[in-house]
């Protein structure tokens, strides 16, 4: 029998934000929508928000388009919103501490349950209610916690070296701002890389080619 097939991760990444405008649209008091009034908000082709959303079922209704509200409960059904993922981070740098700061993880589908910090300035204080636990804890408390995703604001080197013991503890999850590339190293690992400086150099050459796009042609 033939499996499931796969959804492209280019349609996964667009979910997300699908679940965002439809919020949106909900708190705007809109209760439904067209593909093609949705395409025009969000920048995308009508044909490409159907094919999107055909690799889940469709969801829509000829003549009548898309039910806001029962759209994006479906979507945060896919998205595992609904789900508690036990979830740690390692760093309460200020990459950390901002993520900390500005992220509901349970709105997200993410149980933050630790977290930790081998700067002993830190080890102890509290941040998003918890109490930064020293690295040294985190092979026990993963132990006897069993724990889905592991979130590392840490330098790349930091995350090589822990590397090891996240896996003997059975983690195989990670959203990963360090720069460190676990997929290289390790077989069955989910890896969600977040490079800022690659999103930042990134602009930079949008923005360039903006300019030269724009700029007027000089008069010798």
């Amino acid at each position: 029998m033939a499996g499931k097939p796969t959804v492209s991760i280019s349609v996964i990444r667009r979910l997300p934000r699908y679940y965002r405008f439809l919020g949106e649209l909900s708190k705007a008091g809109i209760n439904r929508i067209s593909s093609r009034e949705l395409s025009e908000r969000m920048g995308l082709t009508a044909s490409q928000i159907r094919q999107d959303l055909n690799c889940f079922g469709g969801f829509g209704q000829q003549g009548y388009g898309y039910n806001v509200a029962s759209l994006r409960e479906e979507i945060a059904k896919i998205l595992g919103l609904d789900k508690k993922l036990n979830t740690i981070l390692i760093g309460v740098g200020n990459l950390g501490k901002a993520i900390l700061s500005h992220l509901d993880f349970g709105q997200r589908g993410f149980n933050l349950t630790a977290v930790f910090d081998n700067n002993p300035k830190l080890v102890g204080t509290a941040i998003a209610g918890l109490t930064i636990k020293d690295t040294d804890q985190l092979v026990p408390f993963c132990m006897s916690h069993p724990t889905d995703v592991a979130i590392l604001t840490i330098p790349k080197a930091a995350a090589e070296s822990l590397s090891e013991r996240l896996i003997q503890c059975g983690i195989r999850c990670f959203w990963n701002f360090s720069h460190y590339d676990f997929a290289l190293h390790y077989d069955d690992v989910v890896v969600e890389n977040v490079h800022l400086t690659d999103s930042l150099m990134t602009l930079g050459y949008r923005v360039n080619e903006h300019l030269r796009a724009n700029r007027p042609d000089s008069e010798d």
